[in-house]
C-alpha cells in the first residue's frame, strides 16, 4: 500500500474539522444554558498572552486548506484579520474548508510535494518543500490550534471529551 501526501494530510484535516464543528455546537448549547453571550465564549482564552478561542479557531481553516493554498502559491503568512464573534460565522468558516478540503484529490497534493515554499512573517523568511511545509510545519499548528480551542471550552466547563475531540475515525468497513 502506497501512502501520499493527501493521506497523510487531508482525511485529518477533515476529522479534526468536522470534530471542532461538533464541539461549536456544544459549546454554542452550554453558553446558551449559561447566559453567556457567543461574543463572551468566543473571547475566551487560556492565558492572559495568549489569543482567544475565536482565533484559535480561524486557524484551522488557515492552516488546513490556507496552508495547502499557501504552497500552491508559494508563500504563507499568518492571517491576521479579525475573526467571526458568533458561532455561525465560526461554523461556517469550519464548513467552507471542509467543503474545499473535500474537493481536492490525491493528485492535487502529489503535485505540490516539491514545490518551494516560504513562511514569511515581518523579516522570517523559513523555505520549505510544500511536503515538508504541510507535514512539519502546517499540520503541528492546525492541530496546536484544535487543541487550544479544545482546551479553552474544557477549562471553561463545557462537558467535552476525548470522542469529542477525535471526531469520527476513518473505520475500515
Amino acid at each position: 500500500m502506497t501512502f501520499s501526501l493527501y493521506d497523510a494530510v487531508v482525511p485529518n484535516f477533515r476529522q479534526t474539522i468536522g470534530a471542532a464543528i461538533h464541539i461549536l455546537g456544544k459549546a454554542e448549547a452550554w453558553a446558551s444554558e449559561q447566559g453567556k453571550s457567543a461574543e463572551e465564549v468566543i473571547g475566551y482564552s487560556l492565558a492572559p498572552d495568549m489569543l482567544p478561542l475565536g482565533y484559535q479557531v480561524k486557524c484551522l481553516p488557515h492552516h488546513s486548506i490556507g496552508g495547502i493554498d499557501g504552497v500552491r502559491a508559494g508563500q504563507f503568512s499568518p492571517d491576521m484579520k479579525p475573526w467571526p464573534t458568533d458561532f455561525a460565522g465560526l461554523k461556517a468558516l469550519l464548513q467552507g474548508a471542509d467543503e474545499k478540503l473535500a474537493a481536492l484529490t490525491a493528485a492535487d497534493l502529489e503535485a505540490l510535494q516539491d514545490q518551494e515554499t516560504a513562511f514569511v512573517f515581518g523579516e522570517t523568511r523559513m523555505p520549505f518543500t510544500g511536503a515538508n511545509f504541510l507535514l512539519s510545519f502546517s499540520t503541528p499548528n492546525f492541530y496546536f490550534h484544535a487543541t487550544t480551542f479544545y482546551d479553552i471550552l474544557r477549562s471553561k466547563g463545557v462537558a467535552l471529551g476525548k470522542r469529542d475531540f477525535m471526531g469520527r475515525p476513518r473505520l475500515k468497513l
